[in-house]
């Protein structure tokens, strides 16, 4: 999946899951982008327009902090498990920049109480 927002990264391919994204910082810190949480950034973009550049910046500084991060729309039940690495989800970023998403929209969505 193509994934614009993270061209400036190196891109790596992971032998044991080449179909998820993952890349590299050029301090080599390594992330992956789970399809499913790329969907809820995008859904995200939308409704924070004018936040959007610092939640990228958060996610990075999350990045830089911890040095293996997977982000997922499931930390429970995620795509990608390896040991080492810390599950961040699309609300951890935004509760961090204390942004908050409530999608009554849909009944079936996670971003509910």
């Amino acid at each position: 999946m193509e994934m614009v927002e993270f061209k400036k990264y190196k891109e790596i391919k992971d032998d044991y899951y080449p179909h998820v994204n993952k890349f590299e910082l050029e301090s080599g810190e390594t992330f992956f982008v789970e399809g499913n949480y790329y969907t809820q950034l995008m859904y995200i973009k939308d409704h924070f327009a004018d936040n959007f550049d610092a939640i990228l910046n958060k996610m990075e500084e999350i990045i830089k902090k911890n040095k293996k991060v997977i982000f997922t729309a499931d930390f429970e039940n995620p795509v990608v498990y390896k040991d080492g690495y810390i599950y961040q989800e699309i609300d951890d970023v935004l509760a961090s920049l204390k942004l908050y998403f409530d999608n009554k929209s849909n009944p079936e969505s996670d971003w509910k109480d």
